[in-house]
């Protein structure tokens, strides 16, 4: 008699057979430049710790404070007993590092985009969303119900052929990540400002990767293209560049109260620890003195893509320090990412569902906190890896 579970070893086996089967590593050491995986040291090219604020000094020293003053939890949602000085603190001054009005935190990145999306947008609405948003996204667009339109990537004037198509909508809303995390590759959103104007559409952006890394001092994409009050929500997280843990929506105090009365995450899970409020509160202000570590990043970001790119390898379309190194084929990517391993680096590959499938890549991360040396190192691994199993020719 068939097991009505049958089928989970027959799908595990498919998709080892595919080379997509996720083959988790375990560490044992703080987020840095090196790190220990699996019991072996490994430069570390694959987290999102973009200035080496996960392991900050000054950021492990308030997060103690905070445990001492509040305790290690907060025991309820926002709603009700949940929200802290520590939180309205946090709030108060990533709005003025944004240059918006207000702005609220979530639990996560994740959870900021099901809110805005959730709140913002209903089954009488169209929500235009790039077909490469990440999985945030297109989760938040399933939990508000509205209909959905994907437009071509990064392609104003298909969204606009797509707005001007909708116009029995109540309410239309355009959103894109900023910067897209598995090309690296940076929205263009002075276009999409325009294109949403034209429509009377609200606009979005997700900034996930371009917090603490685009703009003044890592202010993000919308003071990089100095569209400040032209976006009506930016989304973003606390946890790639700013070291911890958590999600932001930043705009005007009228939108941002909006969200605050809808949003399901913010109304229905516990908020985000107090430590956690105060390490995130301790890197907006070390960003707010100074933006060398920022600089720090983009001159290790051009040091090794003019490396790779002088190797042969081909970097697709990133922008940014995202660094895409496309391989094509998910087992070979897989035995990559192996052999890097072994080699001593730790770069994990990445293929379908995330990307197409045959798109499967390494995805590299660089930081602030890798010296010339550790670039160098790396760029003499995959070189040579990249000749052994004759991805380069």
């Amino acid at each position: 008699m068939s097991s009505k579970l049958d089928f989970i070893p027959k799908e595990l086996t498919s998709l080892k057979e595919q080379g997509l089967l996720v083959n988790i590593r375990v560490i044992d050491s703080p987020q840095g430049a090196w790190l220990t995986v699996d019991g072996k040291k490994v430069l570390n090219l694959c987290s999102n710790n973009y200035l080496g604020f996960a392991n900050h000094d000054v950021l492990k020293r308030r997060a103690q404070k905070a445990i001492e003053a509040f305790g290690v939890g907060p025991a309820a949602v926002r709603t009700i007993a949940g929200t802290l000085t520590l939180h309205r603190e946090l709030e108060s001054r990533l709005a003025h590092f944004k240059g918006v009005e207000a702005a609220l935190t979530f639990q996560s990145g994740f959870c900021a985009n099901l809110a805005a999306l959730g709140s913002l947008s209903g089954p009488e609405d169209v929500i235009f969303s790039d077909e490469l948003n990440h999985a945030s996204i297109i989760d938040g667009c399933r939990l508000s119900r509205a209909k959905v339109v994907r437009y071509a990537h990064c392609d104003p004037q298909d969204l606009r052929e797509k707005l001007r198509s909708e116009t029995s909508a109540r309410r239309r809303l355009v959103i894109s990540d900023g910067v897209f995390s598995m090309d690296g590759d940076i929205a263009p959103l002075p276009e999409i400002v325009a294109v949403g104007t034209e429509f009377d559409a609200l606009v979005l952006v997700d900034d996930a990767h371009g917090e603490g890394v685009l703009g003044q001092a890592g202010r993000g994409i919308v003071d990089h293209f100095q569209l400040h009050g032209k976006v009506d929500l930016e989304i973003g997280t606390l946890s790639k560049a700013f070291g911890v843990v958590g999600g932001l929506v930043a705009g005007s105090r009228q939108v941002v109260e909006y969200v605050q009365q809808k949003g399901r995450p913010l109304l229905f899970s516990s908020a985000v620890p107090p430590a956690d409020a105060a390490a995130c509160l301790a890197a907006v202000e070390i960003l707010e003195k100074s933006g060398d570590l920022v600089e720090r990043l983009w001159a290790n970001t051009r040091r090794f893509k003019e490396g790779m790119r002088a190797l042969g390898f081909d970097l697709g379309r990133s922008e940014t320090p995202i660094t895409p190194v496309m391989i094509g084929d998910a087992k070979l990517a897989g035995a990559f990412s192996r052999k890097l391993f072994e080699e001593g680096i730790f770069a994990m590959s990445i293929g379908y569902p995330t990307v197409a499938r045959d798109k499967a890549r390494i995805r590299v991360m660089i930081s602030a906190t890798h010296s010339d040396r550790d670039l160098d190192f790396a760029l003499e691994i995959f070189g040579r890896v990249g000749h052994e199993l004759a991805v380069l020719h």
